[in-house]
Parts: C-alpha cells; structure tokens; sequence
C-alpha cells in the first residue's frame, strides 16, 4: 500500500533532484549533487528525506513482455458493501500490482500481468469472482500499450 506523503510542500531543490532520478534513477550522488546545486553529501541527505516523507521511491522498473508476461489487463469490478476493505483484499492477490477504487461504471479497477490467458482466466474465477461482496469482473486485456510513463513530474 502507497505510504501517504508528507503534504509539506517541495522546494525547488527537491523538485530538480525528482526530475533528475526520473531521467536516470541510477544517477550518482557526486553528479546528481553538482546537477541540483548541492554537496554529494547533501544531495544523499534530501533523496533519504524525500523517500522516508513517502514522496518518491527509487526502483528498477521492469519489462513485462521481457519477463514472459505476455498479457496485461484492466479488470473491472462491481461491488456491494465496504470498498476500501475488498480493495486492501484485492491488493493482497500477487498477480494484482494496481487497485484503486473508483466512481462511474465500477466501483474498483485492478490492473494485472499475466503469462496468458490461462492465468487471466484463474485469476478471475478463482480468485476475484469468489471474493465477497463482488458482483462481476470484466477483464480488458492491453491489445497495444503505447505508452507507458512513471515521470509524473513535479509542480
């Protein structure tokens, strides 16, 4: 589960070191100090801040496809009773890596990675359709990703 920020505001300083670890995650203290104005040292001090405030994390990004997971899917769910407890369920599921609870058509959406259509197919019967309080599931496998992005970026 995301760890809720600390909503005191960025400076300028914290916002260049973001966009600078979005570019290059990998980048050194002794370049990422220089790039944002600071000491190595420094710089070290406010990534540590930034992460332990629940702000950023730092960490590899994988490639579905390049693992074998050849399916990726949006679930929808329709649901009776407490959402937040059925999504905190839902986000237990391994094959799960993104719940959020919604308005509109659905009540939750869940997003997953999957080897094929077999694993989509479990997933769904044996786990999100026998889950209480769900009412249905309709699954909405990627049939083209064009784009992809976790550089939100600052403001």
């Amino acid at each position: 589960m995301a760890v809720a920020p600390d909503p005191a505001p960025l400076d300028e300083i914290d916002k260049r070191i973001i966009t600078e670890l979005q570019i290059d995650g990998r980048l050194p203290y002794a370049r990422l100090g220089p790039a944002v104005g600071l000491s190595q040292a420094a710089a070290r001090q406010r990534v540590q801040r930034l992460i332990e405030r629940g702000v950023m994390q730092v960490v590899a990004v994988t490639d579905p496809l390049a693992l074998g997971f050849n399916l990726e899917a949006m679930i929808g769910i329709r649901a009776d009773g407490d959402l937040r407890a059925l999504a905190r369920d839902l986000a237990g599921i391994d094959q799960i890596d993104y719940v959020v609870v919604t308005s509109g058509g659905y009540d939750l959406l869940v997003e997953t990675v999957c080897e094929g259509t077999d694993e989509l197919l479990a997933l769904l019967n044996d786990h999100i359709r026998t889950m209480p309080g769900v009412r249905s599931a309709d699954a909405f496998p990627y049939l083209h990703l064009e784009k992809q992005t976790y550089a939100w970026g600052v403001r």
